[in-house]
């Protein structure tokens, strides 16, 4: 006589498996997204430090201004190059953990920095170079109720 598992002894233990993974889970995408949040903390620390670096290197000019001339209009590509071709200061822009995105929108001088994100598929980072501020371009606010575009 061969024994097998009933019907019902199956449908239990997948109950149970079910309940397990609903428990886990959620603890497991909270530590995901606190990666997330601590990544994306060091990134800014990161750039703003090599922002900073180059403005004192180069006669307070901060990168993003092609050829160095603060009058120009800002551009991602200068500021890409200025970062990580000319002077190693980085060896490559880090990406927003959040959007995955490398880019950079640039805020011209006579702009306003804006309030919140902008376009977040296409931007991981908003960046005024006449105020060297950048910040992440994510909505929402972390697991401590901070918002992400305050970092």
């Amino acid at each position: 006589m061969k024994r097998a598992f009933s019907l019902v002894e199956l449908m239990i233990v997948v109950a149970i498996l079910g309940i397990l993974a609903a428990i886990v889970v959620p603890q497991f995408q909270s530590h995901a997204t606190r990666s997330k949040e601590a990544v994306a903390k060091d990134n800014l620390r990161i750039l703003r430090a090599a922002i900073e670096l180059y403005a004192v290197r180069h006669n307070s000019v901060p990168p993003g201004y092609p050829d160095d001339d603060p009058s120009t209009v800002p551009a991602q590509l200068s500021f890409d190059a200025q970062l990580t071709e000319t002077g190693n200061y980085l060896h490559n822009i880090p990406k927003n953990p959040f959007n995955e995105r490398y880019g950079t929108k640039m805020i011209s001088n006579g702009e306003d920095f804006p309030t919140e994100p902008v376009q977040t598929d296409l931007y991981g980072w908003i960046y005024k170079p006449a105020t060297k501020i950048i910040k992440l371009n994510w909505p929402g606010t972390d697991s401590a109720g901070v918002a992400y575009f305050d970092y």
